[in-house]
Formats: C-alpha cells, structure tokens, sequence
C-alpha cells in the first residue's frame, strides 16, 4: 500500500458569527415559535450571521472550514487539532475527490482567528492507491484511528508536525463492505477497546430485500456477521474480522458514539424503512412517514436491541413485532419483550449520524452532562416533509434520557429539506479543548465551530432560571404533517412563458395520453398508489445520492423506451449498478397495471424533448 501526504496551508472561508432569537420553552404545549435569526438586531456578541445556522441565544457559529470534501465524522487532539474522514463513492454522484488523501487536518494559527483554520493538510489514501475514504474516525493513546474501505487503521502523530510520517499500521481489516450500509463508524474507551460498527447489508433482513411482502429471513442468519458492534484491540495490530468480535447484535445501523463521564457507552440507532411500502395491508401510508422511530441505545455486552425481527414504536413507546415476522401492524410483541429498549427516541428517518457526549464547561450547564446528536437527514418520508437536517441536544440522567430532546442547531439545508436539495447535511461532531462544539457536514465539506458567548448565570439574556429557553423536537409519534409536494408547486409546473411559445412540457410516448402522464407524476410523487419516487430520484426526476437521475437521457437497466422503462418499474432493480440500495418492484408499493403505464408515461416525458409523440 502505498502513503500519501501532501501540505498546503491556504486561508479558508472568513469565519461567521451568528445569534439567534428566543425559543419557545420546553413544554407539552405545542411550540409557538420557531428558531430566529438576529443578525439585523445587531446583537454586540455575535456581530455577522450568514453561516445560515440558527441556535439558542448566546451562542455563535463560524464557518471554520469549508469545501474539504465529503466530511463524515471528527476527532480533535488536546492541542486544538481537528482530524477529518472523508468519503467518496457512488452515495455522492461519483464525484472526484480531493487530491492529496481522505484524511484532512485543520488547524487554527494560535496567533489568528480561533474561529477559523487557516492551516489545512491532506494525507491517507488516495483513489490512486486504492482508497474509497470511510467515516469513522478517532484518537486513542496519542495515535490516530481511521476506517479505510474495509480497514481501521493507525497513524503514528509526530510532536512536530500535524501529519504522520510514516504508513499505517492495521488494526483490523476484512470489515463488510456489501449491501446497503458499508461504512465502520467507531469509538474507543479509555482501556482501548476499539467498538466498531458493523452494520446490516439489508433494511429487515427480508428474503429479497426492499421488495414487498417478503418475508424475512427464519433464522436472520445475516446477524452472524452484520447488524452489531464488533469489540476489537485498539492496541493490537492485524486483527481480522470475524463472528467472534460481536460484542453486541439487533442494531441495524449504529453510526454516532459517545461515552459519558462515567464510561457508559451509548449509540445511535437507525430505524428501518418501508413499513408501508412494503406492507401496504398493515400500514398507512403516513405511517411510511412516522415509524419506526430513531434511537439512542445503552450499549452493553450481549445486548440484543431488536433488529430485525422489532422496530420501535414511537407512539406506543414499545418494541413490536416486525411485518417479516408475523407482526400485526403494532399489536403483537412476541420476541420483543425480551430486546432492550432505547434510552431515548426520535422522530422516524431522521437518520442519527454523529454523537458527542458534552462534558466541557464552555457552554451553560443546561447542556453539560448530555450527548449532541447529528441527524443527517431523511429520504423517505416523502410525499411528507422530510425531516432532521439539524444538530439536537438529549439530556442524559445516568444511564436513562434525563429530559426530552431540544433541537440545538438548524438551518443546515437551507430552504429546502431533502437529499437532493439540501445545502448542507450535518454528520460529525466533536468537543475541542477549548468547549466549542465542531459540526461536520458532508454535501460541501462545510465544519462548523459552536460556541457560547452569552455569559453565565440567570441574568444572561435569553436564560429563564439559569436555563436556556429552547425548541423541543417533535415527538417520536408526532404525525406526518400535510402533503408536502402539492404545495410545493403547481401539478402544471410554472411556466411564464407559456402563452408565448409552443409548449415545453415532454413527449408523450405512443400508447399514452396526457392524461395519464399527469396521473403518472402523482404515482411519482406518492400521492397515488404509495410508492414515493422522489425519496431516492429528487422531487422532479433529477437525482439524488440514492438513485440516478430520470432527466439525464442515460439508461442503465433499460433503453428508455416506454415498454422499458415500465418493464424496470414491474420488475424493480434488485442488483443496482452505481447505488448502493436496490429499487424494490414497483418501488415497493402496489401500483395497479394502470399506475405502472402513468408512471411510466411520466418518467419517459420528463426525459425526453417535446418533439411529437414517441414511435416507439
């Protein structure tokens, strides 16, 4: 394997204060107000706010870096060093990666900005040697960790200077790579022990996955070797993968750790998806939406959480028995009653992945003792309104959820909160030396440094009783909300120059009319038949990180003729070639004959040209 390193020290993007208005305070009433920026009110603390970030009063954000890559999860040195993982592939359009390696170190000049790093150096892996990047990342007895495709590996940190020297050594390799989650986020405990995810190939280790009413696999003999935290040596080098390391299982995706101050260690749970979708019989379409919830679990030795055979209900705040093992649609507990439970529970597909435990005292004490977690961001709670895209912070009490949740920083995605169209999607945090809460976000390479500025005490505006005023988060059961994609637009699109020239609107393809083409973008939409396309294609067929684009006139199962691409509907695409989740048949739903010709009738007109109908 080869090493490479290279050093270039640039000024980055100018560091952004921001102050945000009062929240509404924590209660069961439903909240009256939502995050405010202040820049206009000329706040003397946080001066300038255009980073876009909304938090609680007294606190400031700045831009400490930015354009870095696709930045996944952090780690900070007692010096003030920040150590970045990166990642490339297919989930970011196969864009090209930055030179120099994966691995980015970030620094402030001690004599400059603390808000801004002005020193920036890339090292690791290339995509000349090989390397795909990863997430997890970490330090440990003065060494750094770091996934690497299907490796964690050690750097060797010289005193003098921010990047190692020499190559790494391996301290396990052979981690899964296949099926629909193949990153290893980590942590590590103060004796070394190295906790690695690794998490499920499938969403419910169901037969054919993603396809409706498979049942799911009796026994999930997957578990054996995915859906668990692996324990490892951080200490020992050469380790390899194998059943044995499992330390514990039921945990579908555990991608955000943290350890508290007394060594309790928790992580983040993704829930599955597609209840409705693929058990059209049992569930709502809205409730494709609300379950089942995301987790914070207490991590223990043997612990089994559930996966696949529970999901969390938000609602009933219980385990139930998953539709692939004879559940009922949330009736029937069966097994369940004997999986640990979460400690905490959140909104479904928001899609947990980063968590810190705060034990700095830089910020008030209303947020010392807790974790910050980092939702990434939902896909599939369409035709609703996506959810997360925000940083939230969950007291903790010992060993249970010591209050309900707050949103703590938002304004991620901009105005617009989806896969396709968010401008930023947090993902990593970390605690520096110093207090300040680092935020990664992995759409732009964007780090985001948080710290407090309103001084301490009751007197301190926007305190009540010492205690911040804040934003609860929805409930885990809270509903769906209204149909999003209605709203957004009108169903004829908006055209201003409509009356002035031929129409624009697509070919409609021979066999088709109009009509069905229009009955075809609500099927899209899922405002027909259930099967909500533009969870993984974009709201208007252009693309997402989880499935190609409908408007690039490229083919990749199909010829694009309209017999065609009904055929990829009918049959979905269960071996994608570029994604890493397959297409179930007719995106999982029960789409009658006539929905499969709308939709299809859709797909062809929004990618091709108006030039008289299709011959084909």
């Amino acid at each position: 394997m080869q090493f490479f390193r290279s050093r270039h020290r640039r000024i980055l993007t100018l560091a952004v204060p921001v102050f945000v208005g009062l929240y509404a305070a924590v209660t069961a009433l439903p909240v009256q107000s939502s995050f405010t920026t202040s820049a206009a009110a000329g706040n003397a603390t946080c001066p300038i706010d255009d980073s876009g970030l909304q938090l609680p009063p007294g606190f400031c954000a700045t831009i400490f870096a930015d354009g870095i890559g696709h930045a996944r999860h952090m780690a900070v040195t007692p010096g003030g060093v920040i150590y970045v993982n990166t990642w490339s592939g297919d989930y970011y359009g196969n864009d090209k990666p930055h030179d120099g390696g994966f691995l980015v170190a970030l620094q402030a000049s001690a004599a400059k900005d603390p808000g801004k790093a002005d020193v920036q150096e890339r090292f690791g892996e290339t995509v000349q040697s090989g390397g795909h990047g990863g997430t997890g990342i970490g330090l440990y007895n003065g060494s750094l960790y770091a996934e690497i495709n299907d490796r964690i590996v050690r750097y060797a940190l010289p005193p003098d200077s921010l990047v190692p020297r020499d190559a790494p050594a391996t301290i396990v390799s052979g981690l899964p790579l296949s099926g629909d989650h193949p990153m290893h986020p980590f942590i590590i405990d103060a004796q070394g022990s190295l906790f690695v995810d690794v998490a499920s190939a499938t969403n419910s280790c169901q037969l054919k996955n993603r396809t409706l009413q498979s049942p799911g696999a009796d026994p999930c003999t997957e578990l054996e070797t995915r859906g668990g935290v692996w324990r490892y040596d951080a200490n020992k080098s050469d380790q390899h993968f194998s059943r044995a390391e499992r330390f514990a299982t039921g945990i579908r995706n555990a991608e955000g750790y943290a350890i508290d101050a007394d060594g309790r260690m928790f992580a983040t749970q993704h829930g599955r998806d597609q209840l409705h979708s693929n058990w059209p019989a049992l569930f709502k379409p809205e409730q494709e939406a609300t379950l089942p919830a995301e987790e914070v679990l207490l991590l223990k030795q043997g612990g089994d959480y559930g996966w696949p055979e529970c999901y969390y209900d938000g609602a009933q705040h219980k385990l139930v028995l998953a539709p692939e093992y004879g559940g009922d649609g949330g009736k029937k507990i069966g097994v369940c009653a004997q999986k640990t439970t979460p400690v905490a529970a959140f909104p479904a597909h928001w899609a947990p992945n980063g968590m810190v435990y705060y034990g700095a005292q830089q910020f008030p004490k209303h947020y010392q003792g807790g974790v910050f977690i980092a939702f990434h961001g939902s896909w599939n709670r369409a035709p609703y309104p996506q959810g997360g895209y925000n940083v939230v912070y969950q007291p903790l009490d010992g060993a249970r959820a010591g209050g309900a949740c707050e949103i703590f920083a938002d304004g991620f995605a901009g105005a617009v909160k989806s896969p396709d169209g968010a401008a930023h999607r947090p993902d990593g945090l970390a605690v520096g030396p110093d207090g300040a809460l680092f935020i990664s976000d992995d759409v732009r390479g964007r780090i985001y440094r948080v710290v407090y500025r309103g001084g301490v005490g009751a007197s301190v505006p926007g305190l009540r009783d010492g205690r911040a005023l804040v934003t609860p988060c929805p409930g885990a059961g809270s509903p769906a909300g209204e149909i999003a994609h209605i709203a957004a637009k009108p169903p004829e699109g908006t055209h201003p120059d409509a009356g002035a020239a031929t129409s624009s609107a697509g070919a409609v393809p021979k066999g088709a009319t109009p009509a069905m083409v229009k009955l075809g973008a609500r099927v899209y939409s899922g405002q027909v038949g259930g099967a909500a396309c533009t969870g993984c294609h974009g709201d208007h067929g252009q693309g997402s990180p989880l499935g190609p684009a409908l408007t690039a006139h490229q083919w990749l199962w199909s010829d694009g003729s309209y017999s065609g691409i009904q055929k990829t509907i009918t049959d979905g695409v269960p071996q994608p070639k570029k994604y890493r989740a397959p297409m179930p048949a007719m995106g999982g739903a029960q789409l009658s004959a006539d929905q499969v010709q709308a939709l299809g009738a859709y797909i062809y007109s929004i990618s091709h040209p108006a030039l008289g109908n299709s011959p084909k």
